[in-house]
């Protein structure tokens, strides 16, 4: 499994950053879309056992999509602020499990699906529009992606104490402080690189260690869901890994609160 989860990793980072780099906006934001598609049918999953039904979910995203992007100038930051509010709300939900009810309704799961896809998308999007575009999705990724590992191997050296059994037996609280280091240690390296001043560091860390701290609650909250609906993963696309949203869930919280971060915090 773990070989697995390697190689599909090795190829799954480089296509991620050619699309940052290589890509025009547009063909970025389809490339994404898409992305966002196939977590909607893999999110319809979640809520729904009819196929069909999970077809018309993945076109009212679609359409939810082509609708909203003639106005991302004026909708991206009141998306960002509501898609953080909904992660404060996921996060105290993950906390409090099972002590109080999961999510119930498939009309509810269905529009917390929306909640958590658009917004990335919208973040996403946001990002590559940035000045500083480039940058800030290959800091966004890194803190993802090193966070990610670095709780990996904490845990697995370290683990002794679980973090949230109830949720997900296999993540500990060593892991989460592993990947807590690591993520503020790219969050340092970045700021020197890009030469910034302290202000900018001081915040560029604070911004890494709520965007870990998020990014772990979005794998939390999917968690959750698979939970309720008694699955393992959210799909087979991924060898070794699962689903697309497998692979996504923590970039889904993440993405949003990050892109927020960098329009109030003094970093570029």
């Amino acid at each position: 499994m773990l070989k697995q989860r390697f190689i599909t990793a090795s190829l799954l980072a480089p296509l991620a950053l050619a699309a940052v780099f290589l890509l025009p906006v547009v063909g970025f934001s389809v490339v994404m879309g898409l992305v966002v598609l196939i977590g909607a049918w893999e999110w319809a999953n979640l809520a729904v056992y009819s196929r069909k039904a999970r077809y018309g979910y993945v076109l009212l995203v679609a359409i939810i999509l082509l609708s909203i992007s003639p106005f991302l100038g004026a909708i991206t930051s009141p998306i960002l602020y509501i898609a953080s509010l909904f992660w404060l709300f996921a996060s105290l939900k993950v906390l409090s499990y099972p002590s109080t009810r999961g999510i119930d309704g498939v009309f509810v799961k269905l529009f917390i699906g929306l909640l958590v896809l658009i917004p990335t998308w919208v973040a996403m999007v946001g990002l590559k529009l940035h000045d500083s575009g480039h940058a800030l999705l290959l800091l966004l990724f890194l803190l993802v992606w090193g966070a990610d590992v670095g709780a990996y191997f904490a845990g697995k050296r370290f683990g002794r104490v679980k973090l949230l059994p109830n949720v997900s037996p296999g993540k500990t609280r060593e892991g989460l402080y592993g990947g807590l280091i690591a993520g503020l240690l790219i969050g340092l390296l970045f700021s020197l690189f890009q030469g910034l001043a302290s202000t900018a560091i001081l915040s560029v860390l604070s911004l890494a260690f709520v965007v870990v701290v998020v990014s772990v609650f979005g794998d939390l909250f999917e968690s959750l869901f698979k939970r309720e609906r008694g699955i393992k993963d959210s799909g087979s696309l991924l060898p070794g890994h699962g689903g697309v949203l497998d692979r996504v869930d923590s970039i889904t919280a993440a993405a949003p609160v990050f892109l927020l971060g960098i329009q109030l915090l003094p970093i570029v």
